[in-house]
């Protein structure tokens, strides 16, 4: 996965609370091939006649509280990347499913709740422009910007495009050098080969 400073894109409003990786993604499209992609199955059930995603790939979803809570279902985050989808804002997330989306490259932006129904009042209407600056914390959607709450090693795992393995690799020298500590300290410890 390669990292990113800033997207730009459209914007569009899921004005509901709870959407679950259950809705995000639908378990009987889960028996499909990762390769496959997983984008058109996107909130399968509930797209059609007129909802947010309809008219295609958006880049930005501003969401009510609790996204992605349910499941630790990782193909929620791949129908979402899949889609073109890469920061979700939200007051809330799961747990599970916003390190799922680190460790793929989308962003689960915190902001509150105020600026929350503000963005989706605007973005009611139908798209808006948008542009995320991962380093710097801000938002413009709609003409609006705001500042999101990211942990710093999100932070530098979004910007690199790490998961967590890469996170770990970036001190292989000092894992090295502790292992050669360890062994010259105890080899007793050191299994025979």
């Amino acid at each position: 996965m390669s990292g990113w400073h800033e997207i730009t894109g459209q914007a569009v409003a899921l004005a509901q609370d709870n959407i679950d990786t259950d809705q995000l993604i639908p378990a009987r499209f889960m028996s499909q091939p990762r390769a496959d992609g997983y984008g058109d199955f996107l909130l399968h059930d509930v797209r059609g006649q007129g909802h947010p995603l309809d008219a295609g790939t958006v880049e930005v979803i501003v969401a009510g509280r609790n996204f992605g809570s349910g499941s630790s279902r990782e193909a929620a985050v791949y129908a979402l990347v899949d889609f073109g989808v890469r920061a979700v804002f939200a007051p809330s997330f799961g747990d599970i499913f916003a390190s799922n989306a680190v460790n793929n490259g989308l962003l689960p932006a915190r902001i509150d709740a105020e600026t929350i129904a503000q963005l989706q009042s605007v973005l009611a209407g139908g798209r808006a422009e948008a542009r995320v600056d991962l380093a710097a914390g801000t938002a413009v959607i709609a003409g609006q910007e705001v500042a999101f709450d990211l942990d710093p090693v999100w932070r530098e795992k979004l910007m690199n495009g790490w998961d967590d393995i890469d996170l770990t690799a970036q001190h292989d020298a000092e894992i090295s050098e502790f292992a050669a500590a360890r062994v010259a300290a105890y080899p007793w410890a050191v299994p025979a080969t």
